[in-house]
């Protein structure tokens, strides 16, 4: 079995995803996604880095008023890394979303009331951020459905101590494909920083060099594909959301002796209606593939909370292919279809 990896000197080279690839499709200029489709929906806007640098305060460490690494400086860095990896390839501007905006003011407004401030009185910026950024020009096509190659960051201030003294401060990064239908992340083990604890630009900039390079797109391709080909009944459909729905309400003790499954109830009643009424991913004929199962579950997590975003990504691809397994008998899953 051959493992592709992704080097900055393969350049177009890379555009070949090898014996795991089918039916791959090469064109220069490649159609964007519908931009009111969004990676990642709940409760996020929109902004642009312009925004987040020149309009946003930098919170600081309490203890030693040290500045952290700001989410525009975050973005940049990773763009600046992506762009170095994977040159002479198209690499589109990255896509901002936000959330829990922190507002304050400056000192001289201190006791004026809220509706009195000016824009100029007024301080803000925002607890959680994600982005990503698109690499259209590396891409395959599963089950009829465009994937592009994506880099996905995620910061949520909320997940460190900002009361203490500068320490190495964390961040998400992930790389993987994005569905063009729906804008879905595809998110795999090898290509997800969940735990990448830097203290400059420097380290973080490095760190995305270092998932880069580790990388296999081929492998995540050809994982994808083999999900076509397995069909589950409308029966095991709802069996499996009703163990889903179940395994929230077991002991702890339980739930660890079963593989981990982060949806939520909110997001598992997402996937039921989904396979009845998503114009690309229901179930037809009482029978629904794995590639649409997968689908289902990436588009419920959309509606997470930016900080718990990418975690969910994973373990929807961890499902998904672990029922897939279960169905063709491996043990590990067998509990969900049971």
């Amino acid at each position: 079995m051959r493992n592709l990896i992704l080097t900055p000197t393969q350049a177009r080279v890379r555009m070949n995803l090898g014996q795991f690839a089918e039916d791959a499709v090469i064109v220069d200029n490649v159609p964007r996604a519908d931009t009111n489709l969004h990676f990642i929906e709940a409760n996020t806007q929109e902004v642009s880095i312009n925004h987040l640098a020149n309009e946003c305060i930098t919170p600081v460490f309490a203890k030693d008023n040290e500045l952290t690494i700001n989410h525009a400086q975050f973005i940049e860095a990773i763009a600046a890394a992506t762009n170095d990896f994977f040159r002479g390839e198209t690499i589109d501007s990255p896509n901002v979303r936000v959330s829990h905006v922190i507002k304050g003011r400056t000192p001289e407004a201190i006791h004026k009331k809220a509706n009195e401030l000016l824009e100029s009185e007024k301080t803000i910026y925002y607890e959680r951020c994600a982005f990503s950024i698109d690499v259209p020009t590396i891409y395959e096509t599963v089950e009829g459905n465009k994937l592009n190659l994506s880099i996905v960051g995620v910061r949520a201030y909320n997940q460190m101590n900002l009361y203490s003294r500068k320490s190495p401060e964390l961040f998400r990064l992930a790389i993987g494909f994005k569905n063009q239908v729906c804008c879905n992340m595809c998110i795999f083990t090898d290509g997800y920083k969940d735990n990448l604890r830097v203290s400059n630009l420097s380290e973080l900039y490095n760190g995305a060099l270092e998932l880069f390079h580790n990388f296999n797109p081929a492998k995540q391709i050809h994982l994808l594909q083999t999900l076509g080909n397995t069909t589950m009944s409308e029966h095991q459909f709802c069996q499996i959301l009703g163990r889903m729905r179940l395994y929230q309400c077991l002991p702890i003790s339980e739930q660890k002796q079963l593989p981990r499954m982060l949806l939520t109830d909110t997001q598992i009643n997402s996937v039921a209606k989904s396979y009845i009424n998503d114009e690309n991913f229901c179930g037809t004929g009482g029978e629904l593939n794995m590639w649409k199962f997968y689908n289902l579950l990436t588009g419920a997590n959309k509606s997470s909370y930016i900080d718990s975003f990418l975690d969910r990504s994973l373990n929807a691809t961890e499902m998904a292919i672990g029922i897939n397994m279960a169905l063709h008998g491996n043990e590990r899953y067998k509990w969900f279809i049971d």
